[in-house]
C-alpha cells in the first residue's frame, strides 16, 4: 500500500483569511493528489480513530485545552455520519455534540450568540457543533429574515466571539462539507426509497433545495468573511464519504498532536503508596 502523505494535500482545503473564495472552483470530489484510494482511506481512518482515542484521553486528563469543531453543510452532506465515523470509540465523557435548530422564543429574546456561548467547550472537552451560530448568517440571509447590514455586522460579531474563545484557550476548527446538487439529489432519493432512511426525509429539504444557488452565495460570503487565523474554515469535498471522513479526521488529529499535551504529574510520593 502506498504511504499516504496528506499534510500538504489538506492545506489546499483551508480557506485563507481575506480570500476571494468561489465555491464553483472547489471540487466536491476527492482531489487528484490523493494517492491510495477508498480501501486505503478506510485503513487510514481507522488508524486516525485510534490516535484520536488516545489524544482525547490525554486532552481530558491534562484539562488545559478546549476544542470546538463546527460542522456546516447543505442537507444530506453528512454532518451526523461524519461525527459517528470520526468519534467512534472515543470516550463520551469528554466529547459532546450540540445541535442548533430553529431558535426558541426565549433564545429569540436574546442576541444571536447567547444560546451558542453556553455550549462552548470547557477545559479538557471536545464539543462538536452540528450546525451553529452560522445559521444566523446563512438561513437568515437566504430567507431574508434580516437586512444585509445586519448580516455584515454579524460577521464581525462572530469573528470577535471566536477570537475571544481562542484567546481563552479554545482551538476552533470549522468544516464546510461540500457536496454538489446532483449528489444531494441522489441522497434524497435514497431517503425516499430505502425504508431505514425514510425517517430522515423532510419535505422542507426540498424547499431548501430550490434555494441552492442562494445558499451557495451565502456560504461563500460567510467563508470569505469569517475564516481567520484563529478560527479557519476548511472546505471539505464530501461527495465521497470516505474522503470527507479522512480529511476531517486528519485535520483534527494534527491539531491535537500540535498541542504537545502531557499527562498531569501524579500526587506527591505516589510511588511510596502500598495498597493493603
Amino acid at each position: 500500500m502506498p504511504k499516504m502523505k496528506l499534510d500538504h494535500h489538506i492545506k489546499r482545503y483551508r480557506v485563507a483569511p481575506n480570500n476571494d473564495l468561489k465555491l464553483r472552483d472547489c471540487t466536491p470530489e476527492p482531489g487528484h493528489g490523493f494517492p491510495a484510494g477508498k480501501k486505503a482511506a478506510h485503513r487510514k481512518i481507522e488508524e486516525l480513530r485510534k490516535q484520536l482515542v488516545c489524544l482525547q484521553e490525554l486532552l481530558y486528563a491534562e484539562h488545559k485545552h478546549k476544542i470546538l469543531i463546527v460542522l456546516q453543510a447543505m442537507d444530506t452532506a453528512g454532518k451526523d455520519s461524519t461525527i459517528r465515523s470520526i468519534f467512534e470509540g472515543v470516550n463520551p465523557q469528554g466529547v459532546r455534540v450540540a445541535c442548533f435548530k430553529a431558535p426558541t422564543p426565549e433564545e429569540l429574546d436574546h442576541d444571536f450568540l447567547w444560546r451558542i456561548h453556553c455550549q462552548a467547550p470547557g477545559k479538557g472537552e471536545i464539543v462538536i457543533f452540528n450546525r451553529s451560530h452560522y445559521e444566523d448568517v446563512l438561513v437568515v440571509a437566504v430567507k431574508k429574515m434580516a437586512a444585509a447590514d445586519i448580516i455584515r455586522q454579524r460577521y464581525e460579531h462572530i469573528n470577535s466571539f471566536e477570537k475571544m474563545l481562542a484567546d481563552e484557550g479554545t482551538v476552533i476548527l470549522k468544516f464546510f462539507l461540500h457536496i454538489d446538487k446532483d449528489e444531494q439529489k441522489r441522497r434524497l432519493e435514497e431517503r425516499l426509497s430505502e425504508p431505514e432512511k425514510q425517517w430522515k426525509f423532510r419535505v422542507g429539504d426540498l424547499a431548501d433545495r430550490k434555494l441552492w444557488d442562494a445558499y451557495m452565495k451565502a456560504y461563500e460570503r460567510a467563508l470569505r468573511n469569517t475564516s481567520t487565523p484563529w478560527a479557519p474554515w476548511y472546505v471539505i469535498p464530501a461527495n465521497k464519504k470516505w474522503y470527507r471522513n479522512l480529511l476531517v479526521s486528519k485535520v483534527i488529529v494534527e491539531q491535537l498532536e500540535g498541542l504537545r499535551m502531557k499527562y498531569p504529574q501524579p500526587e506527591k510520593d505516589i510511588t511510596k503508596i502500598r495498597i493493603e
